[in-house]
């Protein structure tokens, strides 16, 4: 079976499951765009709110596009910035904490909203990954 396309209607389609599932009582105060942006090694995702137009644009790092990064990686990266979003963090929800990584916040939201099996799966995956990327050097 031939995988996936991974493009940003793919990306979108991660993003709408993962809201109706883990995020439904979270309100979209604002648009919210997702795609892909250039490879990037060590930035996976970011949130941003737009100046002009007041939307927020989450972008995950090209190297996604690669069907043999695990799925739950992909998702656990868009949801570590739903989590963002969420907190009032490139959103014009209020903001509820002063730094977006404050005491492990992310984590913890992921974990009481049902989605600690992507931090797991993020964690095992990444330590593979920089095990490969220090042994490449």
């Amino acid at each position: 079976m031939p995988a996936q396309l991974r493009d940003n209607n793919w990306l979108l389609s991660r993003l709408d499951d993962l809201w109706s599932h883990y995020f439904a009582d979270v309100s979209q105060d604002n648009p919210v765009l997702i795609g892909f942006g250039r490879y990037s090694k060590y930035r996976l995702g970011s949130i941003k709110m737009e100046r002009r137009g007041h939307r927020s644009k989450i972008t995950i790092t090209g190297m996604f596009k690669n069907p043999n990064i695990p799925t739950a990686v992909v998702d656990h990266t868009i949801a570590h910035e739903l989590v963002h979003y969420t907190h009032g963090f490139s959103s014009k929800k209020v903001r509820l904490h002063r730094y977006p990584h404050a005491g492990g916040i992310v984590n913890k939201e992921l974990e009481q909203r049902g989605m600690g099996f992507l931090t797991k799966a993020y964690k095992s995956w990444i330590k593979k990954y920089v095990s490969k990327s220090i042994g490449a050097n």
